[in-house]
């Protein structure tokens, strides 16, 4: 019998009933346990204690808690690429620790200290949590043992294309005003090609050759501040993730463009980028990608 990822959900599933369940004779007898028909694969390998426990998660999560609340993306992270046999259970016994993020914020914006943990917080982290998860797997919650949140799947799809035009233009425009006039006349010929080349609406790719110390991060940061003080996309990626922290917003190349992560492997390596996902609205609206 073919073996099946744990990530093709309900046939890993049906796979493992049908190597440890004795003389099924049809799909349904395979849900059927202590005379209970189950309403998924997956809920009956539970019951039958086919799938290992969640010990480790849970303490994972619960050791997070000692020093911070544990982070959306740790619990998306677990949920989406280390398959935990309930998901559910672990959501529900740490929703309140997952959103403590979001009620602060809420208190902050609000100006109101007083409001408690509610179902719509909650529903706002699963939200998070489900961005995350579609990025990383391309499923949804539902698809993962979880509840699903409150809301259109499209507004998953639109959140990374939002998050690439959340900056305060204002402080840009000042960035801006500020290191124009600093950059030498080197610098400012890339900075003017660059400009020039959006705003003409060009497509091209420009190789800056630019050693240690000459100024390419400074360079970097204000052609990205320009395209962003416009309302404008600009991604910036980076080969390492030391390079990604230099610059704002910046995220490894192979993260954000979904690169296999073994290249030589591939003779023809692509991006696992699927054409309806967020990852490439955001590459089709952006002005200028800058790979460091």
């Amino acid at each position: 019998m073919y073996t099946v990822h744990p990530k093709n959900d309900e046939c890993f599933y049906l796979r493992l009933l049908l190597v440890n369940v004795r003389g099924p004779t049809s799909f349904e007898t395979l849900r059927i346990v202590n005379g209970v028909i189950f309403p998924t694969y997956r809920a009956a390998c539970e019951e039958l204690n086919l799938l290992e426990n969640d010990t480790h998660w849970d303490t994972t999560i619960a050791e997070a808690i000692i020093s911070a609340s544990p982070s959306h993306s740790l619990f998306a992270i677990i949920i989406s690429t280390c398959f935990p046999s309930n998901p559910c259970n672990l959501w529900h016994k740490y929703k309140d620790n997952i959103s403590e993020d979001i009620l602060h914020q809420i208190r902050i914006t609000s100006r109101n200290h007083d409001v408690e943990m509610n179902e719509e917080i909650h529903n706002l982290a699963l939200l998070l949590i489900e961005d995350m998860c579609y990025l990383m797997c391309g499923s949804l919650l539902i698809r993962l043992g979880m509840p699903a949140p409150n809301r259109e799947m499209n507004d998953a799809l639109n959140r990374e294309l939002e998050r690439g035009c959340e900056y305060d233009h204002q402080e840009l425009d000042l960035v801006v005003q500020t290191n124009v006039p600093l950059l030498n006349s080197q610098q400012k010929e890339v900075y003017d090609t660059s400009m020039k080349a959006i705003d003409d609406g060009n497509s091209g790719l420009y190789f800056l050759d630019a050693p240690g110390g000459t100024g390419q991060t400074f360079l970097m940061s204000v052609v990205l501040a320009t395209v962003r003080a416009r309302s404008n996309i600009a991604v910036a990626v980076a080969s390492s993730g030391i390079s990604a922290t230099l610059l704002e917003g910046c995220r490894t190349a192979h993260s954000a463009l979904k690169l296999p992560l073994n290249l030589q492997t591939f003779e023809e390596p692509t991006c696992n980028i699927r054409k309806n996902s967020a990852m490439a609205k955001v590459l089709s609206a952006s002005k200028i990608i800058i790979w460091d």
